[in-house]
């Protein structure tokens, strides 16, 4: 009976360990490649192929693990899977990995250990069966390669058959061609993918067999195919520049590989220093637009989210470009430079950018980003490239990176694969329904989410059961809705309100408008009807009241209702300095801000961004800003921030921003002129954000910058105990310690203790007291702000050690002194105790030496130095917080002390006696 469940816990220990919590897997081994189709995601890791669910649930998995037998070279050697129990020599390395869904098989390439390459056709809906098994080379021949790629291209053959085909375009290892002993493929190559083609599978002779060579070291980052046109993006480390090809599928092999041309990605004027890290074409036609993820730095830390067009240009000659050719050598051509391609826009800065994945949502582009430092942000790009604010779908715990590919559910197209190291999570596109209400759902500005009148919740429109629903218009826009008021030159006044959303046939269909105000009548009878997007009123009264007449707009469009309040103000009487305000406060009245006044009439600008580049009016120095401690902070912000500069005793706030974005105020707190005082506030995303200081007019100066890293963890504590008295002190171990402003613990959360000392990785704080006498464990809180984290271990609280006697014994001039302590668990050191000895009211301290353990008792022994006297009156002692003393003997003990130790040798002289007793006596019996 013991034995069943045993061994039903060995059969489904390991799907239950893969599972990981909020939608994920986590593999045995590195993730070498994954690849997705219709419902199914394929993992190959180190050790394992994994065949997964589109929601990431365990179909099966197969060892990569095999047998490897040796041939007459080592091109010829075999390789045989094995079991997971069973004997193995060698590892299955997967380079390549493609889905051939057309053909029902996965196409699984790689190299083996003390061998060559090796492919294999699977079953699409069962890994496990291995359809055909061949040994040739299909990618590089290294184990590690992440600078080559490969995929399938169809090319056609008739005007009704196509035929696929493997293109693989590989980094060579020219610094180990002599260590190389396989077979090895060119830059590029075209591989069969069956065997009805010309040549046996997976081979590249046959129909025309050629190949394209380049000129130096290439690192290739990203391939697709659209239409007949092949993209190839990759990068020239010697030469420094980002090269893009184009390829025609064409008839043959050799014909596509002719029809070669090229150009350049350049995101600066001089055309070079930066690097490709990740790309991600943007679904759509023409034009083919492309996002690319450039290092800008020389390194991979200052990255740039960037938009291309990369539609290809096939006017110009073929296969005559400088950096690649179809010949066996390309050097020694005269050729022409290709083309150079520069952005349509720099869409996102951010730094450690590492992958992106581009999707099309209605009119709006919307890019996944994944980050060095484990997060997933979502960026949403309207119609003209304008950009909305970017948001944060994961933060990983700790800084784990975002591998280089992210893939689209594409069953539901509601969650994306984010690739780690060991894991990939499953990560939701959008939170639409965490609003709750319709103003919020708008505002999220994200192109997913509808408002659904029916349900009345923020919902993905294909969840919304009728066409009564409600959207962001297809560009970027700051309000739900507008008002403009205008005055014509016979004093009639005309109120324009406008809808900026877009909706269901239902609910655009039922639009309406109603003006009222705490007058008596408002619009005059013959008012323009309601048309959607816009109602107008104009007004029975030419005139405004001095203090400005309050209206509200109801609006009605299906089910959904939207209430606005304005406030009407006859624009000339908005008058003053032109400054920030007074320009913000002419825009909210639905007036005009032109040449620097408020003004009735157009042409004026609409926008609150023109009121944020006005300049200060008031007559007084500019602040500067010198420095902000701490500058790098964590998700959770810092409180008691000090901005430091010359000129600050007018700022009245500090304002901080990120990406052009939703901007946050922090108000000041105390002011010297010189420095002053304010609490970063928390974000959701990290990165560098800009900071200036907002005066009294609204204008904002300085030019400084604060870094948001990820928030405090904590993997362990040592000690894991504490006494009750607290005080003792304890080492958490984790990351990003260093913004942690104090340490709780559950049992006493209103004590704060500030750390001794922290840094990144570690930190040193003292335990509070117990407030119970009896053991018990208590949560480690960090706080960090305004927020809390807690760790994953907690402590345990045991009684104050208890200190029973202690011995004295001379040594020359010095006095040793032994100290007994009764045993427990709290596993004290030597260094958490202090001993000093005590005699006519002067404190003599004892260095502490050694410990040693019995099953009952702790001893600590120390020495005083250079005494005259050692008749110490007491001992005293502190651990922690709490100070003890402990006096001498008393006479019993004494007395029983040296009886213990004159017992010694009588027991000693005993055991003699009996023994020499009980030899005589068989000497005795001996000789009887």
């Amino acid at each position: 009976m013991i034995l069943l469940p045993g061994l039903l816990f060995i059969l489904w220990g390991e799907p239950a360990r893969c599972l990981a919590e909020g939608g994920g897997f986590d593999f045995y081994g590195e993730i070498r490649q994954y690849a997705v189709a219709t419902n199914t995601v394929y993992v190959a890791t180190e050790e394992k192929l994994y065949q997964l669910n589109h929601d990431l649930t365990l179909v099966r998995s197969v060892t990569q693990r095999g047998i490897i037998e040796s041939g007459e070279h080592v091109y010829d050697a075999q390789f045989h899977r094995v079991t997971e129990t069973d004997h193995w020599n060698t590892a299955f390395r997967v380079n390549v990995l493609l889905p051939f869904v057309e053909n029902a098989t996965l196409i699984s390439c790689g190299v083996i250990d003390r061998g060559c390459g090796v492919c294999e056709l699977l079953d699409l809906e069962d890994i496990s069966s291995v359809l055909h098994r061949e040994l040739f080379s299909v990618g590089p021949q290294r184990r590690n390669s992440s600078a080559s790629v490969g995929f399938l291209v169809n090319m056609e053959k008739t005007r009704t058959e196509t035929e696929t085909y493997i293109l693989t375009a590989i980094q060579k290892d020219k610094k180990n061609l002599d260590k190389i002993r396989c077979p090895s493929s060119e830059t590029m190559n075209l591989h069969n993918t069956n065997n009805k083609q010309m040549g046996l599978i997976f081979s590249y002779s046959g129909d025309g067999y050629n190949t394209i060579n380049v000129v130096d070291d290439v690192e290739f980052v990203d391939g697709f195919q659209l239409g007949s046109i092949i993209y190839l993006f990759s990068n020239l480390p010697q030469s420094n520049k980002v090269r893009l090809i184009w390829l025609e599928g064409k008839t043959s092999k050799i014909q596509t590989f002719r029809s070669l041309r090229g150009a350049t990605l350049s995101i600066s004027d001089g055309g070079g220093g930066s690097r490709l890290e990740a790309s991600s074409v943007v679904p759509g036609g023409l034009p083919v637009l492309w996002s690319g993820v450039f290092s800008v730095d020389g390194g991979r830390t200052n990255t740039e989210l960037v938009l291309f067009d990369i539609s290809p240009d096939l006017t110009g000659d073929k296969d005559k470009d400088p950096d690649f050719c179809t010949k066996s050598s390309c050097t020694g051509r005269i050729t022409p430079q290709p083309k150079t391609l520069k952005p349509k826009k720099v869409l996102f800065r951010q730094d450690y950018m590492t992958s992106v994945l581009a999707v099309r949502q209605k009119a709006w582009m919307i890019f996944f980003i994944g980050t060095g430092d484990g997060q997933l942000i979502k960026l949403c790009v309207d119609k003209n490239y304008h950009t909305t604010c970017p948001r944060v779908l994961y933060k990983a715990t700790d800084d784990r990176k975002v591998l280089a590919k992210m893939h689209l559910d594409p069953v539901d197209l509601k969650h994306v694969y984010v690739p780690f190291q060991n894991q990939i999570k499953r990560v939701a596109v959008s939170n639409c329904s965490t609003y709750t209400n319709v103003q919020d759902c708008w505002s999220a500005q994200d192109p997913y989410c509808v408002w659904c009148g029916s349900k009345r919740s923020c919902t993905f429109e294909d969840d919304c059961q009728d066409s009564d629903w409600l959207s962001i218009p297809d560009d970027s826009q700051q309000k739900m809705i507008s008002h403009k008021v205008v005055k014509d030159n016979t004093g009639q006044i005309t109120l324009t309100i406008k809808t900026r959303v877009t909706g269901g046939s239902e609910a655009l269909a039922n639009f309406a408008c109603q003006f009222s105000a705490s007058s008596s009548q408002l619009c005059i009878m013959n008012n323009a009807p309601p048309q959607f997007p816009q109602c107008t009123c104009i007004l029975t009264n030419s005139t405004l009241p001095t203090e400005g007449m309050h209206v509200t707009v109801k609006t009605k469009l299906g089910k959904t209702r939207l209430t606005e309040e304005l406030k009407l103000t006859n624009c000339s009487d908005i008058v003053g300095p032109p400054t920030s305000d007074l320009c913000q406060q002419c825009i909210e009245a639905g007036c005009s801000w032109s040449t620097n006044s408020c003004s009735w009439r157009s042409p004026g600008v609409m926008e609150d961004s023109v009121c944020q580049i006005m300049a200060s009016g008031m007559n007084i120095s500019k602040p500067e800003i010198s420095s902000i401690i701490p500058s790098v902070v964590s998700f959770y912000g810092k409180n008691h921030a000090v901005l430091s500069g010359n000129d600050l005793k007018d700022v009245t706030r500090v304002r901080i921003k990120a990406q052009d974005c939703n901007q946050q105020e922090s108000p000041v707190l105390n002011n010297n002129g010189v420095n002053l005082t304010f609490h970063i506030p928390r974000t959701d995303i990290k990165g560098v954000v800009k900071v200036c200081v907002v005066l009294s007019d609204g204008s904002c100066h300085g030019n400084a910058t604060i870094t948001y890293r990820s928030f405090p963890s904590c993997t362990n504590i040592v000690p894991r105990s504490s006494w009750f008295s607290g005080g003792r002190k304890i080492t958490l171990m984790g990351s990003h310690l260093e913004f942690v402003e104090g340490v709780m613990h559950s049992h006493a959360q209103q004590e704060v203790r500030p750390p001794r000392h922290n840094d990144f990785q570690n930190l040193i704080y003292d335990t509070p007291a117990a407030q119970t006498n009896g053991i018990f464990t208590s949560k480690v809180i960090l706080k960090i702000a305004n927020e809390t984290s807690a760790c994953s271990t907690r402590i345990t609280y045991y009684p104050d050690p208890e200190f029973v006697s202690f011995t004295l014994m001379r040594i020359g001039d010095n006095v040793r002194i032994t100290l007994q302590k009764k045993a427990d668990k709290l596993d004290m050191t030597v260094a958490e105790l202090s001993v000093w000895g005590v005699q006519d009211g002067q404190q003599y301290p004892c260095i502490i030496e050694a410990k040693e353990t019995t099953n009952k008792s702790d001893f600590f022994i120390c020495g005083i130095q250079r005494t005259p006297d050692d008749n110490f009156q007491h001992l005293m002692i502190k651990f922690g917080d709490k100070t003890v003393t402990l006096g001498p003997p008393s006479l019993v003990h004494q007395v029983m002390l040296i009886l213990r130790i004159l017992l010694i040798p009588c027991v000693i002289f005993v055991l003699v006696i009996i023994c020499r007793w009980q030899k005589k006596l068989t000497d005795e019996m001996n000789n009887h």
